[in-house]
């Protein structure tokens, strides 16, 4: 197994002094640690009824795509406002260091289906929390968020625990 904190690149302040940027842009180049980050985000979920994967643009489609096809599911995108083209629902939040607003096509997510979030990474689960807003807004059930990286200083995941949300992450780092 590969460690993949090792291949994820630190970026310090960027995109603002004072932040350490975790890069996973060199961890999907490398082709085994691609397939493990993969392999890790589907094998747990193999045995559970789920209708559809969301992915949290635009870092979180390049997981969770790879994800839906391997567990044979749909895909379900959330964007930043002004990228869908179609009817959609928005959620405004703020993150570590921006304010943004999200958005969903009305039509992504059916009343009742059993939905997996991902995205590359937790910060201060501004996004997160949107995005599970937005597909409970539509009527779906989150069975659990995942994410790549987590930032726990930042206090992403204990909001998503807080909140009743199962929070899984295959790297964690302790401080900025």
């Amino acid at each position: 197994m590969l460690e993949l904190k090792s291949k994820i690149r630190e970026i310090p302040d960027w995109p603002k002094k004072g932040v350490n940027f975790k890069d996973i842009t060199t961890l999907l180049q490398d082709k085994d640690s691609f397939k493990q980050v993969i392999d890790l985000v589907t094998n747990p979920l193999a045995d559970k009824e789920i209708d559809k994967i969301v992915g949290i643009d635009a870092r979180g489609f390049l997981i969770a795509a790879p994800v839906a096809y391997k567990l044979n599911l749909g895909l379900a995108i959330v964007r930043k406002k002004g990228k869908l083209p179609y009817l959609t629902i928005e959620k405004k939040y703020i993150l570590e260091y921006a304010s943004n607003a999200i958005e969903m096509h009305q039509d992504a997510i059916l009343k009742g289906e059993q939905i997996v979030l991902i995205d590359d990474l937790l910060a201060t689960g501004g996004t997160a929390l949107a995005a599970c807003d937005l597909i409970e807004e539509l009527g779906g059930v989150i069975l659990e968020t995942c994410f790549v990286v987590d930032l726990p200083f930042l206090n992403g995941s204990k909001k998503l625990k807080q909140k009743g949300y199962k929070v899984r992450s295959l790297v964690s780092y302790e401080s900025e």
